[in-house]
């Protein structure tokens, strides 16, 4: 038996409560895993909530990522022993997730815990950090370097934001952190933040395709009319982040920017994304993401807070990352 989180829908109502399972009703998979850690992120939230029409079969366990050791395995590349990290899949949506004790997995999703990293950790960084890494090397990867001036990150005290900010500073970027939060502004400042704006001034429709350039590149993880301002503001070419739609996803624009001024909308994908590129980005973020930081801007959390937790997070009242503790 193991404790788990389960969300039942009952008539389109979906609740949340921690119960007892057995192993046998663990889904299909080679790989079986104790979680130690387990992390919240905004999917999380929509799931945990009932909201998005993520989730088709309940009773369902939720939770996106999770970090553990394996028990048993019958794939090749894991052995009962091994410390492990799974991120998307779809896992915590389309099948059980790691809001539990024990998960069962495709032993190919798998990648192995970072040697400078401990459970605990990895799950502070988690789905948020591995797509904010897979930002910065998208954005790299088109030629944007501290030279380049100014790089925003938006839905700054945001798990994905927090992590661009604390990575963008260490490498030498002049980040501008824009958030709605007034009490994230010293937290933003201590992750490396040279300048903090207000969501607001990105509140307001463009009243032209394009503006007064200012920035070099941006990592978004607000989308809708954010992105749409971000893109009619960034200098001739430089390169946007896309990586999230807390403020919509319908995105009203011109081609202006992207045939006057060269600019280049990135989309970043941590779900579905290749094996080569996560292992990457593990790589960077245990080499380039300071611990003291990831501790500063992660608290702690137990499977039975994570219903009040998870409406936190939706509602934007989440700063950083939280980190579950499944065996508390």
């Amino acid at each position: 038996m193991f404790r788990a989180l389960v969300l039942e829908n009952r008539d389109g109502a979906v609740s949340a409560t921690v119960q007892p399972l057995d192993e046998s009703r663990l889904p299909a998979g080679d790989v079986r895993v104790a979680v130690e850690y387990s992390t919240l992120n905004y999917k999380d939230g929509l799931i945990v909530n009932g909201a998005g029409g993520l989730v088709k079969n309940y009773p369902h366990v939720p939770g996106i990522d999770f970090a553990g050791t394996v028990i048993e395995s019958r794939h090749p590349a894991w052995h009962a022993g091994d410390k492990v990290i799974l991120t998307g899949w779809r896992v915590g949506e389309a099948q059980w997730g790691g809001y539990a004790q024990q998960a069962q997995v495709n032993g190919n999703w798998l990648v192995p815990l970072p040697a400078a990293l401990d459970a605990r950790q990895a799950m502070a960084i988690g789905t948020a950090g591995l797509t904010a890494m897979l930002a910065v090397m998208a954005l790299q990867a088109h030629a944007i370097t501290p030279a380049a001036g100014e790089v925003l990150v938006t839905g700054a005290a945001g798990g994905v934001g927090s992590v661009a900010t604390a990575v963008l500073a260490r490498r030498g970027f002049n980040v501008v952190a824009s958030t709605g939060r007034a009490d994230a502004h010293d937290f933003l400042r201590k992750l490396g933040a040279t300048t903090i704006i207000d969501r607001s001034a990105f509140a307001e429709p463009a009243r032209r395709p394009l503006e007064s350039e200012r920035w070099a590149a941006c990592i978004d993880a607000v989308g809708g009319n954010t992105l749409a301002r971000v893109l009619a503001q960034t200098r001739y070419g430089g390169s946007v982040a896309a990586v999230g739609l807390a403020g919509g996803s319908r995105l009203e624009h011109t081609v202006m920017p992207f045939i006057l001024r060269g600019v280049s909308l990135l989309g970043i994908d941590s779900v579905m994304c290749p094996m080569a590129q996560r292992l990457a980005a593990w790589s960077r973020l245990q080499a380039e993401l300071p611990l003291e930081q990831l501790d500063a801007m992660s608290v702690d959390a137990t499977l039975d807070e994570l219903p009040r937790l998870a409406q936190a997070i939706v509602a934007g009242q989440v700063r950083g990352r939280v980190v579950v503790d499944v065996n508390r």
